[in-house]
């Protein structure tokens, strides 16, 4: 029997006096619905429109609820006591608000991917408080001295200062980020964590500037050339000045990115997830330094790792999360990246953004531009999409459209390597991760740029500036004796190939 239209009545006592058995109620009833009033209790008028009065003749309260089928009205349920219907009205209104709140956030939802992007990101979970006990064991340095606040974040601030007479860079961290400031302190004590191309932990301590509540602080190598960002605003640099930025820049994530035994030391493989020209610092010879390891995530090795090893991440929402949205990979805007294999796939995002760095260190070399001065310095993606872009306006550029930062033509005629830099660049940000570089695959390309007589030796069908065999982002050789067998095997090599 095809359902019809529902008929409800909530009858609610009236001011009329009556005796309890005959109460006089409030009636209405439903468009369509006539010659039903019998079973509830007697009409007293016959007016257009409601309300209507209707004696009762079964209890104080009278209501039901009726089904209008094929012009027939046919009784669904009636009941005698006031409880009861407000307990059906109580639930009829809970539904109708449940069904409002889920409408509202299938529409939230749906908002952004209606605008060609991704959905939007949950908020994160808060993380549970580790460091009730975290200034017992830092020790106050009272010769640590702030000068100036020469960076911003959204949780940390940094200052320049001093530390026994030596510069140093102090990351200060508010009390609420008591356990990002311990997870990266964690990755900062790793034994094995020590490069030229990654900003150098000094100690980690307690304090702050002033009469500003004390909070834990990471105090760094400080580098007065500042960021790689602020450097290639103020200056251009020579090919030479510019392969070596961008050289030191692919060995300080190779190394990042690679698990190894050295001299007895552990040192598992990291996923910086955070890379930018902010974040990356101007050495004093002119080469860059790797800073800011608040994102970075231990990657599951073929070692096990050591007790005392930073903690790798819980769910796939914390291995998603990244940082600057302007150097995300697609696989992260569009939250396809590989989890099953996240290690790899982590270490491959973080290529996408290291093309992008290569592309705005190049931008600024004269010698790429023989017939005019380089152009102002703009950030990866700036040109298409200006200084502040959403989440959705990347989205579309680089996943729906495949588009990358234009790469002039002069750099394909340039007479170290014709066509070797449009090549490394895109083989860095192709849009399948697979088909992207090793960072230790970028450091040798990168190495052949710097002398190109190294790479005429290598055999005809090797990429050109690279060797025909790279290494996986694997174990160092030799391993210690000591290590479970699996962990001691050699990962084939892969090839550096390119695509057709």
């Amino acid at each position: 029997m095809m359902l019809g239209t529902l008929g409800l009545w909530a009858l609610l006592p009236a001011t009329v006096q009556a005796p309890p058995s005959r109460r006089t109620c409030v009636f209405f009833e439903a468009p369509g619905v006539r010659g039903s009033t019998k079973t509830l209790g007697k009409l007293l008028d016959a007016g257009p429109g409601p309300p209507r009065g209707i004696r009762c003749l079964y209890s104080h309260c009278c209501f039901g609820i009726w089904n209008l089928t094929q012009d027939r009205a046919q009784v669904e349920m009636q009941g005698e006591s006031i409880w009861m219907a407000q307990v059906l009205l109580g639930l009829f209104l809970f539904l109708l608000l449940l069904l409002s709140s889920i409408i509202v956030a299938l529409l939230q939802r749906k908002a952004c991917r209606v605008q060609g992007g991704p959905e939007p990101e949950p908020e994160p979970e808060p993380e549970p408080d580790s460091g009730r006990n975290w200034s017992a064991e830092l020790p106050e340095l009272p010769e640590l001295c702030f000068s100036q606040v020469i960076r911003e974040g959204d949780h940390t601030v940094v200052w320049a200062g001093q530390l026994q007479g030596k510069l140093v860079a102090i990351k200060a961290f508010p009390l609420k980020a008591v356990a990002q400031f311990q997870a990266e302190r964690a990755l900062y004590e790793l034994p094995g964590l020590q490069h030229d191309h990654i900003v150098r932990f000094i100690t980690a301590s307690r304090g702050g500037p002033g009469p500003l509540p004390c909070g834990p602080l990471l105090v760094l190598e400080l580098h007065p050339k500042g960021s790689l960002c602020h450097y290639l605003i103020q200056h251009t640099s020579d090919w030479e000045s510019s392969l070596r930025m961008a050289l030191s820049l692919a060995q300080g994530l190779a190394f990042l990115h690679e698990e190894r035994w050295q001299d007895g030391q552990y040192k598992p493989g990291i996923a910086h997830r955070d890379l930018s020209s902010q974040n990356v610092l101007i050495r004093d010879d002119g080469s860059c330094a790797i800073g800011d390891l608040g994102l970075a995530l231990v990657l599951p090795g073929l070692a096990q790792p050591p007790t005392w090893a930073p903690t790798q991440p819980r769910g796939p929402a914390a291995i998603m999360e990244a940082g600057t949205q302007r150097y995300m990979a697609p696989e992260l805007l569009d939250k396809t990246l590989d989890l099953q294999d996240w290690g790899t796939a982590l270490r491959r995002a973080d290529v996408y953004s290291l093309a992008l760095l290569l592309w705005e260190i190049l931008s600024r070399c004269a010698d790429l531009y023989p017939d005019s001065s380089p152009p102002p310095f703009q950030l990866a993606y700036e040109a298409e999409l200006g200084s502040s872009p959403t989440t959705c306006e990347l989205w579309t550029l680089a996943v729906e459209e495949r588009r990358r930062p234009h790469v002039p033509s002069t750099w394909s005629c340039f007479a170290t390597d014709p066509g070797g830099l449009r090549e490394l660049l895109e083989d860095c940000w192709d849009a399948d991760p697979e088909a992207r570089l090793t960072a230790a695959c970028v450091q040798q390309r990168l190495a052949a740029l710097t002398h190109p007589q190294e790479a005429r030796p290598f055999p005809e069908g090797g990429l050109r500036g690279c060797p025909p065999l790279c290494p996986e982002d694997g174990l160092s050789i030799p391993l210690p004796h000591h290590l479970p067998l699996q962990a001691s095997a050699e990962r084939l090599p892969r090839h550096c190939s390119a695509r057709p």
